[in-house]
Order: structure tokens, then sequence, then C-alpha cells
């Protein structure tokens, strides 16, 4: 298949996927009790299994090889794309597919922790892919809007929006809490209890839990079951973790409900001497905002820990702490706290990067400078420019001006110690003649590069979206009545 033909299937393949998954999410919602029978053919067809393919082959991971040391370019090479997806096909089809274990990896964390990463085979990224192409649209319809990870349209900025939204009212009361080892506790019986309330096809929940149970090979070259969790680095993981940790929405949404059909009602129910709550939650990164006094956020949080135990899902008690809105907390990488005004007595809701955040992009470009002066101003200026570009774009919608221009002073210095070990017989006017345009700013004008500065990142407010946020196949459906 040349590069015209592909592109033509995958155009092709990518209308009539969307067009199933249209229907799919809107029968889901329609009918909140439907459970679907006849889920396995479509994860067996030829559209699906190409478009499956295309985002593995796209994936930053394509170049990470599982247990069988093949890589997508690998996969293409050795079989061909056409001969690769038509075997694939024949042995699911025939029941003769059988996951294999994931290759352990293990990376360093903040505080000189490890966490575990698993690598699937391309194969079984192709399949996963598929079978997340069918299930999402269906789960989708019961997810509720308090979480933002790993769902599409969603992002951590809407996260950070909607505590914003509730800090600037009465919710004051902070619930910072941590699951301990979330995708390596989860419980295999409960998950699949609750993807079963939706899948009756019997062959994808099969599949479904072949992929939980395939075990992992570690890094000692010996195989572990998995009893229990859902390994990172999968493809379906994220999902399957939402599925488990969707019990945890739907018990604060009876909470919301509880309290009063309207704000009336919850105004009424707060002055009773009761409280209202909101989660915010990012994959397993949760908050809840309590508008109520400290006792009920301590309150809540046994509560929380009841909900999540059925799950085998259990909260850090160190990491798991109840916080004013005065004093501040951390959440997916923003510094979030209500603070005075300058000039005024009014107290404000803000949010700016976090030191950790700030520090890990220090390190980061330092790195990169540190790697070697081999390399010429141009190469340097291109990787740093896109950690930068990368970090400034996450972090624009805070109160981020005075970290910007700091971090902008930071690099510049950065990258005038490494030209001066990089050329250490030059004077540094020779080098400002050589590598600095309009005075101050360095570039290779060899390359055309100049360094990014993150002061240049408009900063500007993100919008609180609450409930409106699509799904993509709600739009699809819109263009079709449209």
């Amino acid at each position: 298949m040349n590069t015209d033909e592909l592109e033509w299937a995958l155009m092709k393949a990518e209308r009539r996927v969307l067009e199933i998954q249209a229907k799919l999410h809107r029968w889901a919602t329609d009918d909140p009790s439907r459970r679907f029978d006849d889920l396995f053919n479509l994860v067996c067809d030829p559209a699906f299994l190409l478009i499956a393919w295309s985002r593995v082959r796209s994936n930053r991971g394509a170049r990470s090889a599982g247990v069988d040391g093949l890589t997508a370019t690998g996969v293409e090479v050795r079989y061909g794309l056409e001969e690769f997806l038509g075997v694939l096909r024949a042995d699911l089809k025939t029941g003769a597919f059988r996951p294999m274990p994931v290759r352990e990896r293990m990376i360093p964390k903040a505080g000189g922790k490890l966490r575990r990463l698993g690598i699937p085979t391309v194969r079984d990224r192709v399949v996963q892919a598929a079978l997340k192409l069918v299930l999402e649209p269906i789960f989708e319809a019961d997810f509720k809007p308090c979480s933002y990870g790993f769902r599409p349209n969603r992002r951590a900025q809407d996260a950070i929006a909607e505590i914003h939204h509730y800090g600037t009212s009465l919710y004051h009361w902070v619930l910072e809490a941590d699951i301990t080892a979330c995708f390596d506790e989860i419980d295999h019986t409960a998950l699949l209890g609750r993807v079963r309330d939706r899948v009756g096809d019997k062959r994808v929940l099969g599949l479904v839990k072949a992929f939980l149970k395939a075990g992992i090979l570690s890094e000692g070259q010996m195989v572990r079951r998995t009893d229990t969790g859902t390994p990172q680095g999968g493809i379906l993981s994220p999902l399957l973790a939402n599925i488990a940790l969707s019990v945890l929405d739907e018990f604060f949404a009876e909470q919301w409900q509880a309290a009063g059909s309207n704000s009336t009602a919850r105004t009424r129910h707060r002055r009773r001497g009761g409280a209202t709550y909101r989660l915010v939650r990012y994959a397993d990164d949760f908050v809840v905002m309590v508008a109520g006094t400290k006792a009920h956020a301590e309150a809540i949080r046994q509560k929380v820990t009841k909900v999540l135990s059925p799950m085998g899902l259990r909260l850090s008690e160190e990491k798991t702490s109840v916080v004013h809105l005065d004093e501040g907390f951390t959440f997916l990488g923003f510094r979030i706290q209500r603070q005075q005004q300058k000039g005024s007595g009014k107290r404000y809701v803000y949010t700016w990067p976090s030191d950790k955040a700030l520090t890990s992009v220090k390190h980061k470009v330092k790195a990169i400078a540190k790697q070697t002066t081999n390399v010429s101003l141009g190469t340097l200026l291109r990787r740093i420019n896109q950690v930068l570009r990368g970090w400034t774009a996450y972090f624009q919608h805070g109160v981020s001006s005075r970290t910007f221009h700091y971090l902008s002073h930071y690099v510049w210095w950065l990258v005038g110690r490494w030209l001066r070990k990089k050329h250490r017989r030059a004077s540094r006017k020779q080098l400002r003649r050589r590598y600095q345009v309009d005075r101050w700013l360095w570039a290779d004008p060899t390359e055309n590069v100049r360094l990014y500065l993150a002061a240049s990142r408009e900063v500007t407010r993100y919008r609180f979206r609450g409930e409106r946020i699509p799904t993509p196949w709600a739009e699809q459906a819109a263009r079709q009545l449209g």
C-alpha cells in the first residue's frame, strides 16, 4: 500500500469510525441502562484496526518496543501494514489472539521514588486502541463533568478553571487527596463488574480481562502475575482507570442532588448546618471543594475512603490533607491560593506555576545545555525552545507573567554560559557580535533560529466551561442533523 492509497484508506476509515462512534454514543446517552452485545465485530472491523494502527504509529511511544522487541517501524519493515493487520484480524476472529506480558520500565519520580510503566507489544497496542475506539463513546455517555483526565476535548486547564470558579464562591475548604498506587491496585473483579454494566459482549469482556491478566515482564526478566491494577503505559489503561474512579464521580453527584435540586435549596441546606461539595478530578488526582466547615471536609474524607474501598483503592495518609483556600495547595502543577489583592481589601483566588513546576522546567533546560557543546547553537536553541513553548503554553492561563520573566532571564544566562564554554577563546564581545540579534537576544543566524523567550507568551484567562464541553461524537451527530 503506497502513501496515497494509505491516506485515502485512512480518510475513509476515519469517517466510518466516527459515524459508528456517534451512533454508539447517542444510543448510550438515550438509554443509560442499555447493554451493548455486538461490539466484538467492531473491534475486528478493518476500519477500526486501521485507525487504531494510525493512533499507535503516530504516538510518541511507537519507538518503544514490547517484550517481542518490535517497534512500530519494525512491524512495517518485517511484515508490511496490510499483512500485519490481516493476520491480527484473523487471530481476533478465530480466538487465537492472546496478549503478551507488558515490558516493565521504572521511571524516576520526584523525591527519588520510581513509577512503574508497562510497555505492551505493538500488536497488543493496536487491539487496545481498537477496544478504546469502541468502548470510549459508550462510557463517555456515563462519565460526569467533574472528571477531566484522559477524556476527549478536556484538559487540565478545565480542572483548574473549575477550582477557581468554585473557590471564588463559598467553597473555601479543600480536601487535597492522593490515591496510593491507583493504577497498580484497582480490583479486577470490581472493574470488570462496572464494564459489564454497559458491555454484554462476552468476547469483548474476555479481551479486557485478558489484558488485565497479561502479566508483567520485569527488568530482571521475571514474569509476574497481575492480579490487580491496570499497568500505566497501555492505551486502554486510562479509560479503565476512569471507569473504576467514576464511582467517586457518581458519589459526589448523588451528594449534590441530595443537597437540593436548585441553588435556593442548596443555600437552605447550608444554612441548616449542612455542606455542599464539588469534586474536581484529573485521572487519579483529585480535590474536593467544600462549602462548609473544616469538620465537613474531614467527614467527607472518611466517606471518600469508604467509596474507594470496593474498588481496591485507598487514600494516602501522608499526602491527603484538608487545607483552607487561604493556605493554598498545589494541583496539576498550579499553585492555587486566595490572597488579598494589592491596593485593595478584596480577596481573590489566584493560580500560578508552582515552585516544583518551575524547578522541573529549569532542570530540563539545564540538562539539555549540559549534554554537550559539540552541537551548533541552533540545535541547542531548537531543543530548549521546544521545552519552553510547551511549558509556557500549559501555564499561560495563570498569573504567570512574573514566572515567565524570571524563566526568560534564567535561560538567557544559561545559553550565555553554554556559549562561553563552547568558545573558550572568544571574548564576550565577540560572542555578542556573532550570536546576538536586536542587541541582546541569542540567535544562530546561519540556521535562522532565535531563543524563545518565555516572557513573550501572552498570559490570558481561561474561561470555565462547566458542563458545556461537547464530545467529538455529539459534534458529529450535530453536523449530521444539520
